[in-house]
């Protein structure tokens, strides 16, 4: 039973020092990745929606896996299930998003892409930053 306790004491102390202990992986000291605010793209505070003061954002970096995980099953090129458009290339996100409503159909609740339901709301101002910006490569 004593050596039960001392076990038990160690493994309580070794994680009370691996906790509190410093170092790079403390999350309140890690710079903020990407944070697009209010869903205007504007941190500004000035609610004017031109995306000044908001992390960039680029198709590359940012847009292309949103789209790659979550629209390409049926978005892809060429389009399959009765979709009627690739959600590839930069270029053809853009036209989505300026000639056939995008940005409506990923915040629709009632008819949401994609279809297995809504992106996660920072994921939607992601992609609502990168336009506000005027679709960076």
């Amino acid at each position: 039973m004593k050596k039960m306790k001392v076990i038990l004491g160690a493994v309580a102390l070794a994680a009370v020092v691996s906790c509190s202990k410093g170092g790079d992986s403390d999350p309140v000291n890690d710079p903020p990745v990407n944070n697009p605010g209010n869903g205007s793209g504007d941190d500004s505070g000035d609610g004017s929606g031109d995306g000044a003061g908001t992390d960039p954002v680029s198709y590359q970096a940012d847009i292309a896996p949103i789209m790659s995980s979550s629209c390409t099953n049926c978005h892809g090129d060429p389009p399959t299930q009765a979709a009627p458009m690739s959600l590839v290339t930069l270029a053809q996100v853009r036209s989505a998003v300026e000639d056939r409503g995008l940005i409506s159909r990923i915040n629709s609740t009632s008819n949401p892409m994609p279809p297995d339901g809504r992106l996660p709301q920072a994921t939607r101002d992601l992609i609502q930053a990168w336009v506000d910006q005027g679709f960076p490569e």
